[in-house]
């Protein structure tokens, strides 16, 4: 079988704003091929609000409608939705990677370390640019001075690849000298090892359980979904009647951003294949998931243990793919926010830039910031620790704090 390489990935770009685009993609089928393509579509601020997806094991076909902003690069995004997509020529046979073995080949790490005179907003703003040139934070360090100066220790790697050479490093000086403007007093970007984005063991110093813990009882589970105020209940159920080949999951939700990215993630991370699955939204707020799935030996899920375990897993990732709170630090304010890691090491796509922005959007100040990977009950966790520089008389209370960076990652602001 066969397709032109220009009609792997078709998008129809829509003409009206209230329409969503729709994205077509047609290629050899790989185990967590769904996860790959909606972390892509996610890393370009696109929302999915509804997909379908079937394959006979060998060949998938994927339809994707999104919305959007106006911005978005269309052609770049076509761009890296094939390179995720497999060969043609693998067409021959289901692709299934045990991340065991076949570990991924670690990306080139770059330093980017600039000094600048602090002002508001500031590091939203080279967050901002560094996306738009597809600069992938993977640790930050971020301080601030008595004297008002910031140093940024930003350890990135480059969806392109060419970070080495002049150009690239050029053009990055001068996007960031774009928004720093006259304030800035120097900028270095250099190549360093990978072992400096290595997951730490155990977890990090004086991370509340609120954040660290990795998996609810059902019991505390169902408690949350009552009591939460972010009225996020989740349903999930399976059911092995319905195909005589596949298992049937079907999942109940309020919708937020990155969905279909935690569900597709959690079901790579289970080397689980979806043989067809359907996504729809109605209205605004709920979502209806119903995916027929096999395990990687092609069969259905029939061990109970296995069935409530991965259950019981999505219903977790729905309920709560991040975790947010606000510490104290003695006299000061921390913001803590948390996510699982994919097994392949790639971790949630712009997550540090809602965190700023939620913040700038509240005029309150960054005084320091950093990111970091840590081992926590087994699995690997990105963490985000921004410590607030909250003025005297600052009124902003502590739960709209925590609320707006809630909302605003989850694209409920």
């Amino acid at each position: 079988m066969g397709i032109l390489h220009e009609d792997v990935v078709i998008i129809k770009q829509t003409e009206k704003e209230d329409e969503a685009t729709v994205i077509t993609i047609n290629c050899p089928d790989k185990t967590g091929l769904g996860c790959d393509l909606c972390r892509i579509i996610l890393f370009f601020g696109l929302s999915i609000v509804r997909g379908d997806v079937s394959t006979d094991g060998k060949w998938c076909y994927i339809v994707f409608w999104v919305v959007g902003k106006p911005s978005t690069r269309w052609s770049l995004l076509k761009k890296r939705l094939l390179e995720a997509c497999p060969s043609c020529s693998s067409a021959n046979t289901l692709i299934y990677y045990p991340p065991e073995l076949l570990p991924p080949k670690p990306p080139d790490v770059f330093l980017l370390k600039f000094c600048c005179h602090d002002r508001q907003g500031l590091l939203h703003d080279v967050t901002h640019v560094l996306s738009e040139l597809e600069l992938i934070i993977q640790r930050v360090k971020v301080s601030t001075t008595p004297d008002g100066m910031v140093m940024d220790l930003f350890f990135i790697t480059d969806t392109r690849g060419v970070l080495h050479t002049s150009k690239r490093k050029q053009d990055t000086y001068d996007h960031i000298k774009g928004v720093v403007g006259d304030k800035m007093v120097s900028c270095d970007i250099e190549m360093v090892g990978p072992e400096i984005t290595a997951c730490s063991q155990g977890p990090p110093f004086l991370i509340p359980p609120s954040i660290t813990e990795d998996t609810f009882s059902l019991e505390m589970l169902d408690q949350c979904q009552r009591g939460s105020q972010h009225s996020n209940s989740v349903s999930v159920n399976m059911d092995n009647s319905l195909s005589p080949a596949h298992t049937l999951i079907q999942i109940v939700c309020r919708d937020h951003k990155g969905l279909l990215y935690d569900i597709m993630r959690t079901l790579k991370d289970y080397n689980i294949q979806i043989s067809y699955g359907r996504f729809t939204t109605k209205g605004n707020k709920d979502c209806e998931i119903d995916l027929f799935i096999v395990q990687s030996d092609g069969k259905k899920i029939i061990d109970p243990s296995k069935q409530n375990a991965l259950c019981s897993r999505i219903r977790m990732e729905l309920f709560r793919p991040l975790r947010v709170a606000l510490v104290n630090r003695g006299p000061d304010t921390e913001l803590l926010v948390a996510n699982p890691v994919e097994l392949c090491g790639k971790g949630r796509p712009l997550v540090f830039y809602d965190i700023t922005l939620a913040l700038k959007m509240l005029n309150i100040d960054i005084f320091s910031a950093e990111i970091s990977r840590h081992m926590i009950g087994g699995r690997e966790w990105e963490v985000y620790r921004v410590l607030l520089d909250e003025e005297e008389g600052s009124c902003v209370p502590r739960t709209r704090i925590e609320e707006a960076v809630w909302s605003m990652l989850m694209g409920w602001e």
